[in-house]
């Protein structure tokens, strides 16, 4: 059985968990949540998450990219969130890989090079900050002022703000 099919089955067996007429895509925290898709991070449950109190985006790393401020535009702009928390983590795989190395290999691979950037980084907390810059200098977000930044450890659980000033 392949992964997807293991998971088609446990959605069949929750039936019916459709939020009908009392869900808003609105979320009622009016925040935006920016972490990694590395599978320790459990958003949800480091923040006491319930479903609909914010918006989630992740990507590899957890920086924030064009496709980023493109959520978080629409995310402000169209369905009210006003704060912006970005929580990367210890131990990330991005820092264990470097720019032009990986568009190397993968251009070995497939003959073509990327043009997107890797956002490879050696320091997650100079990683955080300047994703927490490049929130507050954004034209297309109308709400910067509440962008707060953090390194999840992955080992402990615990929470850390990176001081950007």
């Amino acid at each position: 059985m392949t992964s997807i099919e293991l998971l088609l089955q446990r959605n069949k067996a929750l039936g019916d968990i459709a939020p009908g007429d009392r869900s808003s895509p609105n979320p009622s925290l009016h925040v935006s949540i920016l972490t990694c898709m590395d599978a320790r991070v459990r958003v949800f449950e480091i923040f006491g998450l319930i479903q609909g109190e914010s918006h989630v985006l992740r990507n590899a790393g957890g920086v924030v990219t064009d496709d980023v401020i493109r959520s978080l535009a629409l995310s402000q702009r169209k369905l009210g969130t006003r704060e912006v928390l970005i929580v990367q983590h210890t131990n990330c795989g991005l820092s264990t890989v470097t720019e032009d190395d990986f568009k190397d290999e993968l251009e070995k691979a497939t003959g073509l090079r990327p043009t997107w950037s890797v956002e490879a980084f050696r320091e997650v907390e100079d990683s955080v900050r300047r994703s927490v810059q490049r929130v507050r200098r954004s034209d297309f977000l109308p709400h910067t002022e509440d962008v707060r930044g953090f390194v999840y450890d992955v080992k402990s659980g615990h929470l850390t703000e990176v001081v950007v000033s």
